[in-house]
């Protein structure tokens, strides 16, 4: 049966030459968390992802699964397991034997493995499709079958390295549903890489973003999108302003940024600033507006506001807000970060 564990890292710090691409974080993810390492390109998430499975050695620090530390164990003594971006998977082995691999490395009798691996084929619904090839099969098909794969030694913690990103946007959109149930009905600790926001947002319960080797932020989704602790935060998360105001500098989120006709009267803070673009959405409309200061805001109108007001390319406006929903911004980024709370 398939147990969970808690992951920890401590002063985790790996170095190639003079670069140092993950600096001494420190990270506690409860078992049973979905856990996405967000941030962009180069800022030592998958490096991160690497130590954790032990396809990379840390230069310095610790990394506990459960009560044990496997900093220096081989990646088969750490009960995790991982999947590739590109999946891996063996082009002249069936799906089943695919699947089954790791058990027969490790002596099973091929009656045994195969049975197990048909037990998780079904639990990714790919049972149909036991004797083809990986070739044979489409990208979203072979994700779940290097899932299964995965899933075959019973890891206590899956680790993930953008599995989404090779797939189409529908493609990605179902199979992101399908990881977050699998997780729910495996119960075990999950490890995500992504660079994706909206990806982390829908999966986690815990986010941790990432900045040059650093843990920027982390905490719950709403938490890291409702209260970002940095600029750097507000601006890679998305939906925020940054604005200046009084020598601090303020979060303040698209959707709660109000425009008036210049010289209405407002109530609370506001700046001034001319109209540059207006793109409707769909489900909202989108005002861009060059403030007076230099910098670029927008507000995210419904359209019933949009309509009442019409907005247009050139227009004079103030842009207003609610100061208590505003998120006061660190000048710069944090080194130290609490841990992060569990999440339902």
């Amino acid at each position: 049966m398939t147990t969970t564990a808690a992951l920890e890292l401590v002063q985790l710090t790996k170095m190639y030459g003079h670069v140092t691409a993950v600096d001494g974080i420190n990270l506690k993810i409860p078992a049973g968390s979905y856990c996405c390492l967000l941030g962009p390109s180069g800022c030592g998430k998958t490096s991160t992802l690497r130590m954790i499975a032990g396809h990379e050695s840390a230069t310095s620090g610790d990394i506990i699964v459960g009560p044990k530390n496997v900093t220096d164990l081989p990646p088969a003594e750490r009960n995790t397991a991982m999947m590739f971006q590109s999946y891996a998977l063996f082009p002249h082995l069936s799906v089943i034997d695919n699947v089954a691999f790791a058990l027969k490395m490790r002596g099973v009798a091929k009656a045994e493995r195969h049975a197990e691996a048909k037990r998780l084929l079904e639990l990714v619904d790919m049972q149909a499709y036991a004797a083809r090839l990986p070739g044979q099969l489409s990208g979203g098909q072979q994700q779940r079958v290097a899932l299964a794969r995965a899933l075959i030694t019973s890891p206590q913690i899956l680790l993930l390295d953008e599995p989404l990103s090779a797939l189409d946007p529908f493609l990605r959109l179902r199979m992101r549903t399908e990881l977050k149930k699998l997780q729910r009905e495996l119960g075990i600790t999950f490890v995500h890489v992504t660079h994706g926001q909206d990806e982390a947002m829908a999966l986690a319960n815990i986010v941790v973003l990432m900045n040059a080797g650093r843990i920027e932020q982390q905490g719950s989704p709403r938490e890291i999108f409702n209260h970002p602790r940095t600029e750097f935060t507000a601006r890679f998360i998305g939906g925020h302003n940054v604005i200046a105001v009084s020598d601090q500098t303020f979060a303040v989120r698209n959707d709660c940024l109000l425009l008036k006709r210049a010289g209405a009267a407002v109530d609370g803070p506001s700046i001034a600033g001319t109209v540059s673009e207006v793109e409707y959405q769909g489900t909202y409309v989108r005002v861009a507006i060059a403030a007076d200061g230099g910098a670029d805001i927008s507000a995210q109108l419904t359209e019933s506001q949009f309509d009442k007001a019409n907005y247009a390319v050139g227009d004079r406006v103030l842009a207003t807000w609610d100061p208590a929903i505003a998120s006061l911004l660190n000048s710069s980024s944090s080194a130290t970060v609490r841990p992060p709370e569990m999440v339902a």
